[in-house]
């Protein structure tokens, strides 16, 4: 990943810098890595997040709820 620094503005390269990183997803897998989960953890996250998917997408598409 790289990042120019024009002039003397580092302020800007390094929020270019954060922004490329958040983008890529490199932080993120780095960040999963640090330590091990186990495999039913794992799974389990991925459910709950995918029920949570769920969730919000039923809640977007339902109608809203009566006023009266």
């Amino acid at each position: 990943m790289r990042v120019t620094v024009r002039g003397t503005n580092i302020e800007g390269a390094l929020r270019l810098f954060r922004k490329k990183i958040t983008e890529s997803g490199t932080l993120f897998q780095y960040k999963e890595k640090m330590h091990y989960e186990k495999d039913t953890t794992k799974r389990q996250r991925k459910m709950a997040a995918a029920k949570n998917r769920e969730k919000k997408r039923q809640g977007a598409t339902s109608a809203p709820p009566k006023l009266f």
